[in-house]
């Protein structure tokens, strides 16, 4: 069984070729989005481009806040000093760790809670959709909060509910490890964002056509077979979205690790790790840079992704 997408109409043989650019109707419509949108692109080119600028221009320099007089000019030197240091690796890898698990499970579950929410009867749907984007709609900082309470040692309940489990036991202390913090840590993240995973893979399966899902039944397919050469193919574009989104999030964790640890036992992630030196050790010239480094993985996160899937949202939206 070969794979199935779904594919824009094509013109018929000995039709007249669609002018260049468009019709009329198409070129005005796109005129009159860029009117439309075109203020706030402007402002938000603004508002992101100046600091990325000046946090560059700052990087440039040996520049102590508490000692603004002696400012001076060194180049890249910031750079090969955090390139060259454990610190920064240690931080890059536990950032790396918490994105590639976090985003492996919640696509894996998203996917699952989006099928619940697309084959549930139509009479519970809205209260079963509702129940499962609660998570989603707890500020970040209070989910931490509540998942360090429930994991603590004076307060929390995980240990006396789960004393039954091989290591677990009242005394264990979640947070006195790197292995049992990242855990802690990676469970927050997961239940906090894994709804809006399945809220993007619940629009990318309600655009899977219907004809394609019969045909594959009437051609004697199982379950499986249709799941994988009908509709994951035709949910490419909402996939990447979704991976996409999940892992420029996650690359930046900063709040659960700012709350449960405080970067403490070696989970300490990039984004912490600039807040630090920034705010904390107000080395302005080193924060800047690392906070430079960690806008350019963003980058390169975003062009992997987007050469990686080879999606056209153009296309897929049937512009061209």
């Amino acid at each position: 069984m070969t794979t199935t997408e779904s594919t824009t109409a094509r013109p018929a043989a000995g039709a007249a070729p669609a002018p260049r650019g468009g019709s009329d109707r198409a070129r005005a419509e796109q005129k009159l989005g860029w009117y439309l949108a075109g203020p706030a692109f402007a402002v938000m080119l603004l508002v992101t481009a100046y600091p990325i600028v000046q946090a560059f221009y700052y990087s440039l320099f040996d520049y102590r806040l508490t000692d603004p007089e002696n400012i001076s000019f060194v180049g890249l030197k910031n750079y090969a000093v955090i390139l060259t240091d454990s610190i920064w690796w240690t931080s890059f890898g536990v950032t790396v760790f918490i994105t590639v698990v976090t985003v492996a499970v919640e696509l894996v579950l998203g996917f699952l809670l989006a099928l619940v929410m697309m084959n549930a009867l139509k009479a519970i749907r809205p209260v079963l959709r509702a129940a499962i984007l609660i998570p989603y709609a707890v500020i970040t900082v209070v989910s931490a909060f509540s998942w360090q309470y429930a994991f603590s040692l004076d307060s929390g309940f995980v240990n006396s509910w789960f004393d039954w489990l091989p290591g677990v036991s009242a005394d264990t202390d979640w947070f006195g490890s790197t292995g049992s913090s990242l855990f802690v840590i990676c469970l927050a993240e997961i239940w906090k964002t894994t709804p809006f995973v399945s809220l993007l893979l619940l629009a990318g399966l309600a655009q899977v056509p219907d004809v394609l899902q019969e045909a594959a039944r009437v051609d004697g397919a199982t379950w499986w077979q249709r799941m994988w050469k009908v509709t994951l193919p035709n949910m490419k574009a909402a996939i990447m979205v979704a991976l996409l989104f999940r892992t420029l999030d996650a690359f930046r964790v900063f709040d659960s690790v700012f709350v449960m640890t405080a970067g403490a036992n070696n989970t300490e992630t990039v984004s912490f790790l600039a807040y630090r030196q920034t705010i904390a050790r107000v080395e302005i010239g080193l924060g800047s840079a690392v906070s430079v480094l960690l806008f350019l993985s963003v980058v390169i996160i975003c062009i992997g992704f987007i050469k990686g899937f080879k999606v056209d949202l153009s296309q897929v939206r049937g512009e061209k």
